[in-house]
């Protein structure tokens, strides 16, 4: 389908948005190029430009655009899937699927924990642990904000570390001698609040994936408490269910 029927038995935006599903099919949008404004599509197809933005709106909903505020609108990259089979770190799952992870510290400094953080880590509220926050990216495009809260003996050495070259995770088995043996993990879905959005490069708003996280070391000992923020348009979850059988 190349052109916008007026008078076919499909809505023109449903048609519009085959076209566009077909150009990223066919390759001729390739992920992170910039896609014709409203104005472009409409005049190109004889359309409105609001039948031009309902198309392009229900293409951002499904994850196959985003939105840049100020700049427009851009072909998603492939989806980022990572497996609830084994305990992974960030860099350990980007790597794994061939692209380049990155990092940005925005907030690494030693902080009273909060009652839920203590809970978690079952440790006082007010103890002084490692306070975390980064932004985390896939080939260089932002994909998640990450906050970590981890209580060890020590811990305030990870002041001098590197965390943005070197995998915390990493870092802490073999630097530290803490295997990382376990974790619960929860997902939630969510919306992006403004600040969020922002570090992101996404809509106000805009779908995300929240995660809860506690790590735990040898003998059932909690390390590292995490919350995260991810693009919910790039990322997703995958796990293998399997059923018990029933006695006969």
């Amino acid at each position: 389908m190349s052109t916008v029927f007026r008078k076919g038995p499909l809505p023109r935006y449903y048609q519009l948005k085959e076209i566009m599903r077909e150009k990223i099919r066919l390759g001729e949008w390739k992920p992170g190029d910039l896609i014709p404004s409203e104005r472009e599509l409409g005049e190109q197809y004889g359309i409105s430009r609001m039948t031009a933005r309902q198309a392009i709106t229900e293409l951002v909903n499904e994850g196959l655009f985003y939105r840049e505020q100020g700049k427009g609108t851009f072909v998603s990259r492939h989806k980022i899937t990572q497996q609830l089979l084994h305990l992974t770190g960030f860099t350990e799952d980007i790597r794994a699927r061939g692209q380049r992870p990155g990092t940005k510290v925005l907030t690494a400094k030693m902080s009273p924990a909060d009652e839920t953080t203590a809970e978690r880590l079952r440790i006082k509220t007010g103890q002084p642990i490692f306070y975390l926050q980064r932004l985390r990216l896939a080939d260089e495009e932002p994909l998640a904000v990450e906050v970590s809260h981890l209580s060890f003996m020590g811990c305030e050495k990870l002041l001098e570390e590197d965390l943005e070259q070197n995998s915390l995770y990493r870092l802490l088995e073999t630097r530290y001698g803490l295997p990382l043996v376990e974790a619960e993990q929860e997902i939630e879905a969510g919306l992006f609040d403004e600040a969020s959005a922002q570090l992101l490069k996404v809509p106000v708003n805009s779908a995300a994936l929240f995660t809860r996280r506690t790590t735990y070391t040898e003998r059932d000992i909690p390390i590292e408490y995490a919350r995260a923020m991810y693009c919910g348009n790039k990322y997703t979850y995958y796990t293998n269910l399997k059923r018990e059988q029933l006695m006969p």
